[in-house]
């Protein structure tokens, strides 16, 4: 079997990324034109986002586990789920499912041939211009999910919310939060208030509210947005903290929808994703996770120490460079006795100078041994072989780091054949 065709597909969507469109998520005036831009779109395509139960989701972390949760759930319950995550560990496909298989490479490649007639037309008749490479990516998404008859759409927000293509959904019938904190902050403001507001930009008038975010200041901003427009507002607090407020989240949402105490137990039971906190091998363990911000490394470095206390742990980690790097390594770095910094190999996006995050980590912790490697693949061969059988190896910092390097198990083709990252 071949997959000459979805490579094809797959190149093509990338390249929407060298168009000549103005990139919006810099712009700090009026970016509502680009949802504009997307409506136009769909309505080329047929409106595929019309009469579905949209469930929208976005928060600073912990996203893409609340999608998952709850699609194991409404698939646990019967009902027949779609979810978009943003981004994709390894190949694109994996950012359209429906119930346990992704999209077929055959049906991505069929749809993108859709998706270029449709950019064409665009081109021609829409006074916005054409869409960006997300925005397309998620009429395809779209496009699947219609032709599937889904019973639920759940929606995992790109970045923020108010501007996010996601956010193109005029009628959803939940929106979550996860919660608020300090990230792409040159894009949704400085301050975790004008982040919060941003994210909030999701909630509308029809829908009902769910998050677990804790801060005072945050929660007041939800529950203004709410009450402004009649929406009613869910605080999701977890029971105890050793409770992941992201599963808490889950069957909070899945309550509401009428799912039984035992569906949603059997869903989450059945729930997991490649890289986040994956075991992907045992004897040195391996754990692959695409934590790249402080609240996500934060988490991680707990988890860690809570599950392996008593185990040494050595670090490779890569980083995209526009993420907060010393704050990021600050929550990771007394976790690890040695680190191994290196890049993901993606072209379209700008990695971390690796020798700066040695400089960093030599500031942060003086004593840990660091080594750098300017080709991942040396840093995971060094990174096993250094790690001995009772020590944990653990990869993190980047999606794009941890989907490259998860492929030393499962490969892309793997993915391809059985519409499915775990063998």
């Amino acid at each position: 079997m071949t997959f000459a065709d979805y490579h094809q597909a797959v190149n093509f969507l990338e390249s929407l990324l060298n168009l000549p469109i103005p990139d919006y998520l810099l712009k700090t005036t009026d970016r509502s034109i680009y949802l504009k831009r997307l409506e136009r779109f769909l309505a080329i395509l047929g409106n595929p986002e019309k009469n579905m139960k949209f469930i929208h989701i976005t928060g600073t972390a912990g996203k893409g586990t609340t999608v998952n949760c709850l699609h194991q759930i409404i698939q646990a319950g019967g009902k027949k789920v779609g979810s978009y995550y943003s981004p994709h560990p390894t190949t694109a496909l994996e950012r359209i499912k429906v119930n346990d298989l992704y999209i077929s490479p055959a049906d991505f490649s069929r749809l993108t041939e859709k998706i270029k007639t449709a950019l064409d037309t665009t081109l021609a008749k829409s006074p916005f211009g054409q869409p960006s490479y997300f925005e397309t990516f998620l009429a395809l998404a779209l496009l699947y999910f219609k032709e599937q008859k889904c019973d639920y759409v759940i929606l995992e927000a790109g970045l923020g919310g108010t501007h996010d293509a996601t956010n193109v959904i005029a009628k959803p019938l939940i929106t979550a939060i996860t919660n608020i904190d300090y990230d792409h902050t040159e894009i949704l403001g400085k301050t975790l208030s004008k982040i919060a507001k941003d994210k909030a930009g999701i909630i509308k008038r029809g829908c009902q509210f769910f998050t677990t975010e804790t801060k005072e200041a945050q929660i007041k901003i939800f529950q203004a947005k709410c009450d402004s427009l009649g929406v009613k507002y869910h605080l999701v607090p977890a029971k105890d903290a050793d409770i992941n407020p992201n599963l808490a989240l889950a069957q909070a949402i899945a309550d509401q929808l009428g799912f039984s105490q035992h569906v949603i137990a059997q869903g989450l039971k059945s729930a997991k994703l490649p890289c986040r906190s994956e075991v992907i091998q045992t004897r040195p363990l391996v754990i692959i996770d695409g934590s790249h911000n402080p609240i996500k490394l934060k988490f991680l470095a707990k988890k860690i120490h809570s599950l392996y206390p008593d185990k040494k742990v050595n670090l490779i980690l890569g980083m995209a460079a526009d993420k907060n790097l010393e704050d990021s390594l600050k929550e990771i770095l007394p976790a690890v006795e040695r680190a191994i910094f290196t890049r993901f190999l993606m072209p379209y996006r700008r990695s971390a100078d690796i020798t700066e995050l040695a400089r960093i980590s030599k500031k942060i912790k003086p004593i840990a041994p660091v080594k750098v490697f300017t080709d991942p693949w040396q840093a995971l061969d060094y990174g096993l072989k250094m790690t001995k059988k009772n020590e944990l190896l653990l990869i993190t910092g980047s999606f794009f780091l941890a989907g490259e390097l998860r492929t030393r198990w499962i490969t892309e083709e793997q993915i391809l054949k059985t519409r499915s990252s775990f063998l």
